[in-house]
């Protein structure tokens, strides 16, 4: 168990006139060892603070008193979400992306979790098939949520089989338990053709209306296959198998209407795309609760074009919104500042994915006289890969090689973290000069009218 590190101090902050300094580590805090930034929270929030301090080249760790007002900031930002080992993911499903990612990126890109921490702290997906009693009691007594569940199917066969793991089919009784506890959970399934398609995503839905009625939403999104999946029994859908599952989402959100007053189930833009349907109205998305999963975002981005500042940026922020000093981490991390233009008055390509281009494409068509959308094939991921997010240095750089020097080149910031994509590039291997703007509707407007973008937050969406 490692101690939170010091990564940066608030001038003028409790921690600052206190004498801590960058990488002290926090040994203890009023004698406790937290094991994670929600226990780190919850000790720093005290009044009086007692913290032993493990110093870097110092022989001996030191004691540092700290005395503010309970409640109020440390001031501190600390090296990580957990102190303790994430609690890794010993499912092997076959729709699993990062057993679809090729060799040499990140280490930390590998890293599969199933920790219900991460899950309240960033919204990652838990399966719950490593959550405990003492996992549930703590969920419940410090009121935890939202979480973020994945169920795939109601089944126990079904389910067991999709995540390769027998405990699959018994771990949606702590789902249960966390709902009759009053705990905010919204559920995820990801649609598999031909295995937990058709009958059995029927039979998944009356099993979430019978069994977890009290779900805050349920997401339904399809599998993302990259050229190096090695499942034969994985495949794309196709446009019919995408409207079935969108009549099925239809249908179900009719009648959890009739008999909950909301629609509970929603389907992913990527599904809409796929079946060439067009997408809800705004309001069928009942404040875009699964924004951040894909699900609303093209609706959200196109009424923040319009002009309507209040549309949805990004899910609830949860636990993020108000802890101090929480690091974020992953591609919630910020992504890179956003650069002014070089010239307003030169011809302007947008670039984003190949899904991201059926949405510009349209909506950018009054202004095809000076700016035009260049869709960016994926191919350093291939398969089905279409989505802004998860472009590379290698294909923009690919892509750019040919394209004209005097257009001014913009990129969402999706597909950075730290100014860093995911094949490890940064824009200095770009051969264009780009300028990064925030990944939503309203940024992309003030860009292309040559205004100056907002400064920018950690969490931005993904446009599909």
């Amino acid at each position: 168990m490692s101690a939170p590190k010091v990564t940066a101090l608030l001038e003028g902050s409790p921690a600052a006139a206190a004498g801590f300094q960058v990488g002290d580590e926090l040994v203890s805090l009023n004698g406790e060892q937290p094991r994670d930034v929600i226990e780190y929270q919850q000790l720093v929030d005290a009044a009086r603070l007692d913290v032993v301090v493990r110093r870097p080249g110092a022989d001996l760790d030191r004691r540092i008193r700290v005395d503010k007002q309970a409640g109020e900031p440390l001031g501190l930002e600390v090296s990580a979400a957990v102190f303790d080992r994430v609690r890794t993911c010993d499912n092997h499903c076959a729709f699993c992306f990062i057993y679809q990612l090729p060799k040499g990126m990140r280490k930390s890109l590998y890293l599969k979790d199933d920790d219900y921490r991460l899950s309240f702290l960033y919204g990652n997906f838990t399966t719950l098939t490593r959550f405990t009693e003492l996992d549930a009691e703590r969920v419940i007594t410090e009121r935890l949520g939202p979480l973020f569940v994945s169920i795939h199917a109601t089944d126990p066969a079904v389910r067991a089989g999709m995540l390769r793991n027998p405990r699959g089919a018994t771990s949606l009784r702590w789902l249960k338990v966390l709902l009759d506890a009053g705990i905010e959970v919204h559920g995820q399934v990801v649609v598999c053709p031909g295995v937990n398609d058709g009958a059995v995503f029927e039979d998944t839905m009356l099993g979430i209306l019978d069994q977890y009625a009290e779900l805050a939403t349920l997401g339904v999104v399809p599998l993302g296959l990259s050229r190096f999946s090695n499942e034969p029994d994985m495949r794309p859908h196709t446009a019919d198998e995408a409207r079935a599952v969108l009549s099925t989402v239809a249908d179900y959100q009719e009648l959890c209407l009739s008999t909950l007053g909301r629609r509970l189930v929603f389907a992913s833009d990527e599904y809409y795309l796929m079946a060439g349907e067009p997408f809800p109205v705004a309001g069928a998305y009942e404040g875009y609760p699964q924004h951040e999963n894909g699900i609303g975002m093209v609706r959200a981005f196109g009424e923040a074009f319009d002009g309507d500042e209040n549309a949805a940026q990004g899910v609830r922020p949860g636990f993020f919104a108000w802890v101090d000093g929480a690091p974020p981490e992953g591609y919630r991390s910020p992504r890179a500042d956003p650069t002014p233009p070089s010239r307003t008055d030169a011809p302007v390509t947008v670039l984003t994915g190949t899904f991201g281009a059926e949405v510009l494409g349209p909506m950018l068509a009054d202004r095809a006289d000076r700016v035009r959308v260049l869709a960016v094939e994926n191919r350093y991921f291939g398969g089905t890969i279409g989505v802004a997010g998860l472009l590379t240095a290698t294909d923009l750089a690919s892509m750019l090689a040919d394209q004209p020097d005097d257009h001014r080149y913009l990129l969402p910031d999706a597909c950075l973290s730290k100014g860093v994509f995911l094949d490890g590039g940064t824009l200095a291997d770009l051969p264009r000069r780009v300028e990064v703007v925030p990944t939503d509707g309203l940024s992309l407007r003030r860009a292309l009218d040559g205004a100056d973008t907002p400064a920018m937050h950690d969490r931005v969406p993904v446009l599909s």
